[in-house]
């Protein structure tokens, strides 16, 4: 039996579809607004089938134990009774092999500062048996009155602008040292020129006084 054809473009595209990247979650959440809870666990084979659950801890800045917060394994399920109706699944969807377990917090209070736990729990799935793993990710979030800037996003920013200045003073170096070499090699093809001129009019001389002596 013949085998269908599979159009390259359509491989490549498939294989494209599963790219991921571990970004890390932001750490500064506004009051009374929303915000997402990052993570991402990516699969280092993705080729190999698998499946995954993904299990929220939280615990309080005056706490000292963490707390079951939130799970999710094909249908959500929120567990800490202080976020019941507050929180919302971000992260993979349609699928068992989740890479994206990031939960989003509505209204968030001032209780909601303290230490958040991911944990991804994934089952690779081979032909003659499966593989457990696990990932851990975990970050303090501090709740502000209003939204501020950070320093690191200031020192980002100050960092973007002196690269651009360097790379326009760069290029306006290089242009003027390209022009310079252009105008010196224009020179010397001129002189060249101008010296093969002159001594072709010079042969040309000696050639027509030497047939005036001959005549």
């Amino acid at each position: 039996l013949s085998q269908p054809l599979v159009h390259p473009l359509r491989s490549a595209a498939s294989l494209c579809h599963g790219a991921c990247v571990e970004l890390e979650s932001d750490t500064e959440a506004v009051a009374h607004e929303g915000f997402k809870l990052g993570c991402i666990s990516c699969k280092r084979r993705g080729e190999v089938r698998a499946r995954a659950s993904v299990n929220w801890f939280f615990k309080a800045s005056d706490e000292t134990e963490f707390s079951h917060l939130y799970s999710y394994e094909e249908t959500e399920e929120i567990i800490d009774p202080r976020f019941y109706g507050r929180l919302g699944w971000k992260g993979s969807n349609n699928t068992r092999d989740l890479q994206d377990g990031s939960i989003t917090i509505h209204n968030v209070t001032f209780n909601d500062t303290g230490t958040y736990m991911c944990i991804f729990s994934r089952v690779l799935i081979y032909p003659n048996y499966n593989f457990q793993t696990n990932s851990t990710k975990s970050f303090f979030l501090n709740v502000m009155p209003r939204r501020t800037r950070g320093l690191a996003s200031i020192v980002s920013e100050v960092t973007m602008y002196m690269s651009i200045i360097g790379l326009q003073f760069w290029l306006l170096v290089e242009m003027i040292y390209c022009y310079r070499k252009i105008a010196a090699a224009g020179e010397e093809a001129l002189r060249e020129s101008e010296a093969e001129y002159l001594a072709i009019a010079s042969e040309s001389k000696d050639n027509c006084a030497s047939g005036q002596v001959a005549e």
